[in-house]
């Protein structure tokens, strides 16, 4: 059994070894955006993943779940109290308000993050701490003293096995956990202040966790003593359930925003530090980062529309007549780190289905240059990518993007994080790999060169125009040209 938390909803899947779903649930979030603010109230995602569990074992016996694991957005925290009842608000994966907080991190650490090859930003969970650490409520003092880190997955891990539990190095690694020690830098959360704050204890991602306790059995129907293992970010999820497990495979995660992520044998040293390195249940290392363009700029421009009527239209118009840089909200993590990015257009737009088609094109475009850039960082992408997330139902934009990037793709037959989950439960349970059976690949895609070649000029187009407003460093746009 796999469960997602996600942005807007929790979803669970239960999947034989062989690939099979035996049951699916789903249950809605909402949360609170305002500005950079966007947070959740934690207790909702254990209402929510408490239905999504039931309705996914509404047709399964409870028994035949040999295993359950946990992912969630990467980046969102709150505070506990030791028993793990929430003391604040979850501050969300883009809640962008701990800017100077993510400077101050970045400088207290600067020696741990360079031999790591990240920065941190200020949508990453440290710097959130640090926001929450600075603004105490309810009678708390500043620090928090006695109060303890947690993350979304942690949140529900805990009340599946009935008490608090060890996070997984793939939720701490943006809250400052440093992998290369296999510890947290107690150094820098001194300098920080943040020596007050409990922070979990760590293992690798699926390692058991322990097992569903008798009040959470009488609430979710899994059976009391199913084995709880450890999961990880939802990008992470993603590319487990991609079935992309080999090192030079790729998986992009195309929902609101894009996830790029892949699978080396050694970190990816990445100097600009958008790009951060995730360690695999297997030992390898899957590097990768998040854009902030995606198919959330489709629904915020033609909210209603239907989009398959407009994908049809959008196929007459390759290239379009203006080349988009569809960002979803202010600010760029990867493939560059540009705070103050924007979205823009260079040309002008026809018509509706033409500027439909310059969004689709854009996403795909940005994705090109995330994979030029993960290249230039001295990674293998020459084999095929595997498409996952959302946007993968749209058939025309998976042969789209499979053009633009001049690359194969795969589109498995499920494409949301939870079969990740799902595959990482089995690795927990068996002790050895999953079976690769359990990732069912729906669509092969060939790209077709001719079309490919269409958007050799809107590209350079798009890195050029990143470049002159300064975001994309010379570096990476010249890269991109000769080789993207």
């Amino acid at each position: 059994m796999g469960v997602d938390l996600g942005t807007q909803s929790v979803r669970a899947l239960a999947v034989t070894d062989d690939g099979l779903v035996m049951g699916r649930g789903h249950a809605p979030l909402t949360g609170h955006r305002e500005g950079d603010r966007h947070e959740q109230h934690p207790p909702d995602w254990w209402d929510a993943a408490v239905t999504a569990l039931s309705r996914a074992l509404r047709t399964l016996p409870a028994s035949r779940v040999r295993g359950v694991a946990v992912c969630s957005t990467s980046g969102t925290v709150l505070l506990t109290d030791p028993s793990g009842a929430p003391l604040t608000p979850a501050l969300m994966y883009d809640d962008g308000r701990a800017g100077a907080q993510a400077e101050r991190a970045q400088d207290a650490g600067a020696e741990v993050w360079r031999a790591l090859g990240h920065r941190i930003q200020p949508t990453w969970a440290l710097a959130k701490v640090l926001w929450l650490a600075g603004n105490p409520t309810d009678g708390h003092p500043p620090g928090w003293p006695g109060a303890r880190v947690c993350h979304q997955a942690d949140f529900v891990t805990s009340r599946l096995v009935g008490h608090p539990v060890p996070t997984d190095t793939s939720h701490a690694l943006k809250t400052g956990y440093d992998l290369a020690a296999d510890a947290w830098p107690e150094a820098v959360h001194e300098r920080l202040g943040l020596s007050g704050l409990g922070f979990p204890p760590v293992v690798t991602p699926g390692t058991p966790l322990g097992t569903v306790c008798g009040a959470a059995a009488d609430l979710t129907g899994l059976a009391e003593g199913t084995p709880v293992v450890a999961g990880m970010t939802d990008g992470c999820a993603a590319q487990l359930g991609s079935g992309a497990w080999d090192v030079g495979q790729w998986n992009t995660v195309l929902g609101t925003t894009l996830v790029l992520k892949g699978v080396t044998a050694t970190p990816l040293h990445d100097p600009a530090g958008v790009l951060y390195n995730h360690l695999a249940p297997s030992g390898d290392w899957l590097p990768g980062g998040a854009s902030s363009v995606g198919a959330g700029a489709l629904t915020r421009a033609f909210p209603g529309a239907d989009l398959g009527h407009l994908d049809r239209l959008a196929a007459h118009r390759e290239p379009a007549g203006a080349v988009a840089y569809p960002l979803v909200s202010h600010g760029e993590r990867f493939p560059f780190l540009a705070a103050d990015a924007e979205a823009f257009t260079v040309g002008t737009a026809a018509d509706d289905a033409d500027r439909y088609a310059a969004l689709l094109q854009g996403v795909a475009l940005v994705e090109r240059l995330a994979l030029s850039y993960v290249r230039q960082l001295g990674a293998s992408v020459e084999g095929p990518v595997t498409f996952t997330g959302g946007a993968t139902r749209s058939g025309y934009w998976n042969q789209l993007r499979a053009d633009i990037l001049g690359r194969n793709a795969r589109v498995p037959a499920h494409t949301d994080s939870a079969l990740g989950m799902a595959v990482l439960a089995a690795r927990g349970v068996r002790g050895e790999s999953p079976p690769r059976g359990m990732v069912r690949i729906r669509t092969v895609l060939e790209h077709r060169p001719r079309v490919g070649a269409r958007f050799a000029e809107p590209f350079v187009t798009l890195v050029d125009a990143l470049e002159q407003r300064g975001w994309l460093p010379r570096e990476t746009a010249a890269h991109a040209r000769e080789h993207g």
